[in-house]
């Protein structure tokens, strides 16, 4: 009788298939809102739409204030445009932002941050900005 799969093959199947849950799992355990975000799905959609005011201090600087960023967030429901919210991401209002982004989670948030940090003398364009939302497990 020919055996389709020895006792290695089927742990290194299970080690395979474990990974590839846990990863998935963890996968959505984080959201990153950019300028490319897909709106062609059912549901809620937030799509980064402009970044102005950014007067975060950069990385490797001394600053007396840690600064802010201002960016434009699009809504969208089932392809259809609801709404532009401007958010104002700064260490005083970390909980309202929380709140407003829990409108169109259903889990809870833990953080809600901009990112990149910002570098010395570094322009990042917009593709490359985003807005990233941890949940609590």
């Amino acid at each position: 009788m020919l055996k389709l799969f020895n006792f290695t093959s089927m742990k290194k199947l299970l080690l395979l298939l474990t990974l590839f849950f846990s990863l998935s799992f963890f996968a959505q355990n984080e959201v990153k809102i950019t300028s490319k975000k897909c709106i062609s799905k059912k549901g809620y959609h937030l799509k980064l739409v402009k970044v102005f005011d950014d007067s975060r201090c950069p990385q490797d600087v001394t600053c007396i204030w840690a600064g802010e960023v201002l960016v434009v967030v699009s809504v969208y429901n089932d392809k259809k445009f609801i709404e532009d919210k401007t958010i104002t991401f700064n260490a005083k209002n970390q909980e309202e932002n929380k709140l407003w982004f829990s409108k169109y989670y259903s889990k809870k948030i833990k953080f809600v941050g901009f990112g990149p940090a910002r570098k010395e003398g570094v322009v990042t364009k917009l593709k490359n900005q985003f807005i990233r939302i941890s949940f609590e497990n």
